[in-house]
Formats: C-alpha cells, structure tokens, sequence
C-alpha cells in the first residue's frame, strides 16, 4: 500500500468539541461539511456522538450521515438548491437554512408531514447569502406561523471574525441584534473564531468549524488575540497527522540540481530521499523548496519542485533512509505553517487532501504496519 496516511485522532477531536462547547456555552454544531474539512466525515461524526449537532453544506452530506446512522440533527447551511428537495429534508428530518425568497417560497409550498426547525439567515452586513435587515421579520413570520415549524433559528456569518482588530464583527453584532430583538426563536451567530474571540456572539446555538480538528482560525491575525482567546486557541489539539515514507534515495554532488525546473541546487555533496506524496494529494506545489517536514523526528525540509505523485526532501542524518517516516504536518508541524509558505489557508490545505489513506488508530500503530 502506498504509505501516504492521514491519521485523524478522534479523541483529540473530542477534546477541541468540548473545549469549543465550554467556551462557548449553550449547544454547539460540529461542521463537518467538505468530507470534514478532509478528515472523513462520516467517522468524525460517529466518534462525536456527544455532540447537539452536525452542520454541512448541502443535501447530499446529510445523506451520507443519515445513511450511517446519525441521528442528531443536521443543519443545511446552503439550504436547498430545488423545491424537490425539501422533500427528502422532511424525510430525513433535516434543518435546512432559509437565506433567500426563493427558498422561502419553496419551503412554504411544501407540506411537511414531520415538525421541522428552519434555519433564517440574515445578511448582517456580509454581503454574501441572507436576507436583508428589512426583509427579516416578514420572512420570520412567514415561516413561524408555517404548518409543523417547530422553531425559527436566527443565523448570522461573521465576515472578519478572525480579525480582532477590525470593527465589522461589531456592526455586524449589532445589526443582528436590532434585527431580532423582538423575533422569536434562537440564535446562531458564532463560528470558531466569534467563539474564540468575541464573547458576546456566544449565543444559543454555536457552529465549530476549523477550530474542531485543531486549528486556530487565526492564522495570520494574533497579536491582537485577548489572553482567553490565545488560551483557548494554544489548547487546540491537531486532529490530523500527515505522514509518508522514503522509499528512494539519491546521492547529489555540490551543484546539481534536483527535480523539474531544476530549482534546487545542492549547495554541498547531500542525500536526498524521495517521498510519496505530490500536489494531486493535496500538497501545495508553491512553494516548494524549503516548507518544513520531519524525518524520523528529526527536523529537515523540502527540496526541489513538488511534482504530482512525489517530492524529496534532504536527510539530514546517515541512518535517514528507505523506510524513513516523514510527518508533512500535523501534531509537530503546523498546517497552518504549511498553508502560509504556500500563500494560502489551512482550510484550503485540509480540503483538497486525497489520496491519502485515513487511519483512525494511533499514529504509531499505523505506520508500524507498512511495509519498510
């Protein structure tokens, strides 16, 4: 078996839900749309049984979990791309989010033969998907005086949450706030970082995103994180460990170079060891030369051009070889680290992982049943 394997550690996903469930206080969603943010979100799922609930992005997701067995409930957060479905929510017992008139139509239309709670979503100044601060309370009435409408859950998405400096998680707080004061029915206004950071979006209902499998939401932006906020953030636990093996070796002579584009040049006679992992897994291609691994626990670095199936990596010790285990990130380097260097965000490196093999055991048990 090709000895790429993503070990997810469920137990350190149990520990950020109920540190994220603590902070936040009330209920708390666990997202796990996009496959869980790479990690499988079937198992993740399964291994929350704690959880109040499960958000994903669309009608097939929840398929995929109530299929398996989970029975808490499920929020839609795109809501329904057709009338038709709206059927297969109500048989599926599905909350699906309400954020346009033509959603708001289609749910009116359907007779739903099982109570259901939708989801309204104001456009609290993201500008993105909600409706707005003056369609709000005729859109609320419509559906809270619906046939078997159990509940109206508020819902809000902060655009600069992972800012603490910047003002528009106010406005957007406060314009949430004058909007629904006298609406009936819960509140949803925090994601990882609102949950993290700004106590006041701690509502009824809070959604755990990134922050469940590990990783701060404020990547680029923590100097001006409150003590609770990097607290909360440094007792985050990686949930996902990327490892691979060396299964070839090169020697180099001062000067050569290594790989496509010839953009590495050995600056001293080295060894090289070529590693199965490549951009068509999911690892960044740019940039390249120099993101951090470790190998056999050592610290060492890429070289050379990402390629598509393979990379290298210089072995910094002798006994470095064929066989070497080689973290790309995880519990001892950060993704985000990884997602910085390549000019982008840990979400984005999460979710384009493939290829790789999940292994829901111990690290160590894992890579010890790979073939040397």
């Amino acid at each position: 078996m090709r000895p790429l394997i993503a070990t997810i550690d469920l137990e350190h996903l149990r520990h950020n839900y109920r540190l994220l469930k603590k902070a936040h206080g009330g209920r708390l969603l666990a997202v796990v749309k996009a496959d869980a943010y790479g990690h499988g979100a079937v198992a993740c799922a399964a291994a929350l049984s704690e959880a109040d609930g499960f958000a994903v992005a669309y009608l097939d997701e929840a398929r995929e979990l109530r299929a398996a067995g989970i029975a808490q409930p499920i929020v839609l957060l795109e809501g329904v791309f057709e009338a038709a479905e709206y059927a297969e929510c109500d048989r599926l017992q599905l909350s699906p989010v309400v954020q346009n008139a033509l959603q708001l139509r289609d749910f009116l239309a359907h007779t739903w033969h099982a109570p259901v709670t939708p989801w309204l979503k104001l456009d609290s100044g993201m500008r993105r998907a909600g409706f707005l601060p003056h369609e709000l309370a005729a859109a609320h009435h419509a559906l809270s005086t619906a046939n078997h409408v159990r509940e109206v859950v508020k819902i809000t998405h902060f655009a600069c949450a992972d800012e603490p400096s910047s003002e528009m998680t106010a406005r957007q707080l406060a314009c949430f706030d004058q909007c629904c004061q006298a609406l009936s029915g819960a509140e949803s206004l925090a994601n990882s970082a609102a949950m993290l950071a700004h106590p006041a979006a701690r509502r009824d209902w809070g959604r755990g995103g990134i922050a469940l499998y590990g990783v701060s939401p404020f990547e680029n932006n923590t100097a001006d994180l409150s003590p609770e906020a990097q607290a909360l953030s440094g007792s985050l636990k990686a949930v996902m460990t990327l490892r691979t093996r060396v299964f070839g070796v090169r020697e180099l002579a001062a000067g050569e170079s290594i790989g496509y584009g010839a953009i590495f040049r050995a600056p001293r006679a080295m060894r090289v060891g070529l590693i199965a992992c490549g951009y068509a897994d999911g690892y960044p291609r740019v940039p390249s030369n120099d993101n951090p691994v470790l190998i056999d626990g050592v610290p060492s670095r890429v070289i050379g051009r990402v390629s598509m199936d393979m990379m290298t990596v210089e072995l910094p010790r002798a006994e470095h070889g064929i066989g070497s285990v080689v973290e790309l990130w995880g519990e001892n380097i950060s993704v985000a680290a990884i997602a910085r260097r390549s000019g982008t965000i840990s979400y984005e490196v999460l979710c384009h992982l493939k290829r790789a093999h999940k292994d829901y055991r111990a690290a160590e048990q894992s890579l010890s049943n790979q073939p040397q």
